[in-house]
């Protein structure tokens, strides 16, 4: 082989190629606006409780996210706080306030206004990420649950009670107070709308008939015994 300068030409030749060849760029990680990364860790984080439950350490979550533990915590102080926006995000934000007029717009039938609202509401929460969140926070015991309750008492048992009462000419509730038993007959057909996601996200029991139909014959059957419970005509 021929030398120059005591190295082989073939040897020589290259190394000059080698230190010719450009250098490819490493690529930047992508910088976030940051309210841009606070949604992008709070949707995740939805997803991730709603998969492992409350128990989820922010840790994984981070890995998750492909992001340092520190960096979450620059956006949630703690897990408290992330858990929290989870609650605002999911249970709080998806609550339309449309719902309440559905309900009091008396110009419509109220077995259609009913089944109207519980047709939309049975959109939003029955689906994965709602009933497991629901689910996992009642087992924690945060206190996302009545926080919930409370609101969905407010803004409608309340309202279906008094347009019910109304619909057979009772009493207002301004009048004669809710009753315990009143509560209780719309406690029975929301829950019982709400366990068609337990039966489909919790226990893996496909539904055998369209939520709809399902919905229609629950209100359905709600009217039509909800009368025994209500209070005497003045």
């Amino acid at each position: 082989m021929t030398m120059e300068n005591g190295t082989p030409v073939e040897e020589a030749n290259v190394k000059k190629s080698i230190g010719a060849r450009p250098k490819t760029p490493v690529r930047e990680q992508q910088r976030l606006d940051p309210s841009e990364r606070e949604a992008i860790i709070a949707r995740e984080a939805v997803s991730f409780f709603a998969e492992h439950g409350f128990e989820g350490q922010t840790r994984e979550l981070a890995k998750r996210l492909r992001i340092t533990q520190p960096l979450l915590y620059r956006y949630f102080p703690s897990k408290e706080a992330l858990i929290e926006r989870v609650y605002q995000e999911v249970f709080v934000g998806r609550w339309k306030p449309s719902w309440e007029k559905v309900i009091a717009d008396r110009s419509v039938p109220l077995k259609m206004r009913l089944t109207r609202f519980y047709r939309e509401y049975a959109e939003v929460i029955l689906t994965y990420e709602w009933i497991r969140l629901f689910m996992f926070a009642g087992l924690k015991d945060l206190g996302l649950n009545a926080r919930y309750l409370k609101m969905l008492r407010e803004r409608a048992f309340e309202r279906v009670i008094e347009e019910i009462r109304f619909e057979y000419g009772r009493p207002s509730t301004r009048e004669v107070p809710t009753t315990v038993l009143e509560i209780e007959m719309v406690w029975g057909l929301h829950a019982a709308i709400f366990y068609l996601g337990v039966r489909q996200f919790i226990y893996s029991m496909p539904l055998e008939a369209d939520v709809n139909s399902i919905i229609d014959a629950k209100v359905t059957t709600f009217l039509g015994g909800i009368r025994s419970v209500l209070p005497a005509k003045l």
